[in-house]
């Protein structure tokens, strides 16, 4: 099966199941209460966690240099406040692991080892320089 049919289906129960555990051990109106205050400092912490991400990349760019990691770090913090606006523990979790920088980094660290292009080493090439020759024959055409 596809793994996000599969994701869209656990998800939901998974925030189910958290919603039911949680709100029997805080109650309802407190579990209620608690998804709203994480989205929005969830929100908040995502704003100027991508106005850092930004100033980055302009500092990047005045060097010269291309800011490859701001603008994969800057995806990653609007995944983590669209996880965080979603209501749920899980996605919570997933959003506020995501927007912090030492974990993001840890995160984009090992997904980016497994994306990585792995290059052949044992590859055969003869490197050489060539020279046209004319041969009698061709002159005389």
């Amino acid at each position: 099966m596809n793994s996000v049919l599969i994701a869209i289906i656990l998800i939901p129960v998974i925030e189910i199941y958290l919603f039911i555990k949680i709100g029997s051990q805080i109650g309802a109106l407190t579990t209620i209460t608690l998804i709203f205050v994480t989205a929005i400092l969830g929100i908040i912490y995502a704003r100027y966690e991508g106005l850092n991400t930004l100033r980055s990349a302009f500092v990047q760019l005045i060097k010269n240099e291309i800011p490859v990691y701001e603008i994969i770090s800057g995806a990653a913090i609007t995944f983590a406040a669209l996880l965080l606006i979603v209501p749920g523990f899980a996605t919570d979790i997933i959003g506020f692991l995501l927007i912090f920088p030492f974990s993001r980094k840890f995160i984009l660290k090992i997904l980016s080892s497994k994306f990585q292009v792995k290059k052949k080493t044992n590859e055969k090439f003869i490197d050489g320089e060539y020279e046209e020759i004319e041969k009698e024959d061709d002159k005389k055409l």
